[in-house]
């Protein structure tokens, strides 16, 4: 029995002993509610009467019905009692490493992405103790996801001459075909189970924050109910339809015959609406933040979710939710594709759509870096004396490749410059005589315009000279030509490589529809030139790719195993982050080590 499945018996369980329990929570949520808007009305806002519960949802499930269906998600913490439970009765417990976990400290698991760790102990919801590669080491278990299926059956592969051993061999296969029917069932149902419980988030968050705070003009402003909430409201209405599709594809009374593969292809644009969730998501958090400075505004989210009968997690965990949910997808259907015979008639399905879905996770991943790198990149127009004509990330996005070269005038004068290609332009500096990390602008010359030439080491006829580690950029329009040498052959393969990569990502952008809106560059630019107000301008530092910042996380009131997946570049926005100095300095009062 696979490890899903045993933990939803035993909490629903224990949901039996107690039948009035929910009744009793309904009213005393209602109660609490009455309160908490009692004191918003009295630290200065709106009437209380002002908010009530409204109806007609469109939703067919109940809170009650998704608890007793789907309790592992519904009620935080009854997971890990359940694993210790197993671990207890001598069951193996793995997990699957959702993030690269990079730690120096003895006392701590590294692992990567991918990785396979068995869980030896969950006492403590945030640390585990757990194996990996013949260590046994404490782990975050928020960097961890519980297997789906926790037993295989390895196939026998050999040869038996024996008709003994041939019946044997033929048993084993029917229980292995009747195993992985049972795996893939369990996938099946898996996905059915978090695509209801994240629409009910989703109604969740559209009916009990939103629709009241929209009630409350004189404590939120149009402008900023659209950077909190973003479009969510616009993917709670794409993700009805797409459950409403992958229910006629259920098959109940069989799930592993379920063909849920063309959903994921047919809404596979749809999926695209998530990339202006994403990229809003960190001025949401900054929003939210400043506001839950102030007790109404704390006692109102409170108040509007007691209301809706949400589970006891903040705001900001549930607008995590979709940032979760679109990097979760891929893992899902890669479990389900491993289950999934090739003679399963879903088997081509599937595996287009987990296809579909990685690029998805990687276009948004993409919009995410660059939306990020706008940022630096203001800044270090900011930096640059004499800076002409129009801004940097008028017309570019992304710093592709930086270095020394010498260019050739066209009356043989060598001239060494700093060079910085981004997408669409290539921008010329020279660094101060007397301070190295300044540069001043000397102009920059149009991507879309030129032709890379390679050349051969000797007299180059256009130019008449002699040449080494050099390439030139000829214009289409005006037939001008730019004369570059490199120090060294490696350099020069560089660039080249550069400017190829260059025009492949500007290609790669037109056709994905990859822009950033002009809001966004105003922005960034508005606040490099207020960071750089008073100081003298200068470039720091070699010149390099701007790094991506990085993005503080979103603080749950209870800590779960994520709903995440590992991706080669993890998306950083449902990453959690460690807090090792803290944890080791009041984890031995808690807890004593194995080991």
């Amino acid at each position: 029995m696979g490890i899903i499945i045993h933990i939803q018996q035993v909490k629903t369980q224990r949901k039996d002993l107690d039948q009035g329990l929910i009744l009793r929570k309904k009213q005393k949520r209602k109660k609490c509610a009455s309160l908490l808007f009692e004191a918003i009305s009295s630290d200065g806002g709106t009437e209380p009467s002002a908010l009530v519960d409204d109806n007609g949802s469109e939703e067919d499930f109940s809170y009650e019905d998704l608890c007793q269906a789907s309790p592992r998600y519904l009620q935080p913490g009854g997971e890990q009692l359940a694993i210790n439970e197993l671990i207890s009765d001598g069951n193996v417990v793995c997990a699957e490493a959702l993030w690269d976990h990079v730690t120096m400290d003895d006392q701590e698991l590294g692992f990567k992405a991918g990785d396979v760790i068995q869980v030896l102990e969950a006492s403590n919801k945030d640390w585990w103790w757990g194996r990996s590669e013949d260590k046994e080491a404490w782990f975050p278990a928020s960097f961890v996801r519980l297997r789906v299926n926790q037993e295989e059956l390895s196939e026998n592969s050999s040869s038996t001459p024996s008709e003994e051993q041939d019946e044997e061999a033929s048993q084993s296969r029917h229980r292995h075909c009747e195993n992985k029917q049972q795996m893939r069932t369990n996938v099946i149902r898996e996905i059915m189970d978090t695509e209801r419980v994240y629409i009910k988030h989703l109604r969740d968050i559209c009916e009990g924050y939103i629709r009241q705070c929209r009630k409350h003009t004189a404590m939120f402003t149009v402008a900023q109910l659209a950077t909190i909430f973003g479009n969510i409201e616009d993917i709670y209405k794409f993700q009805r339809k797409f459950l409403k599709d992958l229910e006629k594809q259920y098959n109940k009374e069989e799930p592993h015959l379920s063909e849920i593969g063309s959903c994921f292809l047919q809404h596979q644009e749809g999926f695209a609406i998530y990339s202006e969730y994403c990229n809003n998501h960190p001025g949401a958090c900054l929003e939210l933040a400043n506001l839950m400075q102030q007790g109404k505004y704390r006692h109102f989210f409170e108040a509007c979710r007691l209301l809706q009968q949400m589970i006891d997690i903040a705001i900001d965990g549930f607008l995590l939710t979709p940032v979760q949910k679109i990097c979760k997808y891929p893992l899902q259907l890669a479990e389900l594709l491993k289950y999934t015979t090739q003679e399963h008639s879903d088997y081509s399905n599937i595996k287009a759509a987990y296809e579909a879905m990685k690029n998805v996770a990687c276009l948004i991943n993409e919009r995410k870096r660059k939306l990020e790198s706008i940022d630096k990149i203001a800044r270090w127009q900011v930096s640059i004396v004499g800076w002409e004509g129009l801004d940097i990330l008028d017309r570019s996005s992304e710093l592709i490749h930086s270095g020394e070269l010498t260019k050739i005038t066209k009356q043989g004068k060598s001239q060494q410059r700093t060079f910085f290609l981004f997408d669409h332009q290539l921008v010329s500096c020279k660094k101060d005589l007397l301070r190295r990390d300044m540069l001043y602008y000397k102009g920059r010359l149009d991507m879309d315009d030129m032709e890379l030439v390679d050349l051969e080491d000797g007299r180059d006829k256009d130019c008449n000279l002699s040449v080494k580690n050099a390439f030139k950029l000829v214009s289409r329009t005006t037939d001008e030509v730019h004369l570059f040498c490199a120090k060294k052959q490696e350099d020069k393969a560089r660039w080249l490589q550069a400017c190829a990569d260059e025009r492949r990502r500007v290609q790669e952008d037109q056709e994905l529809g990859m822009e950033i809106s002009e809001n966004q560059k105003k922005l960034a630019m508005l606040n490099a030139q207020k960071a750089g107000h008073g100081k003298s301008k200068g470039y720091s530092g070699c010149p390099v790719a701007p790094p991506h910042q990085s993005l503080h996380p979103i603080h749950q009131r209870h800590v779960t195993v994520p709903t995440s997946v590992p991706q080669q570049q993890v998306f950083g926005l449902a990453e959690p982050k460690r807090k090792p100095s803290f944890f080791w300095h009041t984890f031995n009062r808690l807890t004593p080590f194995r080991k």
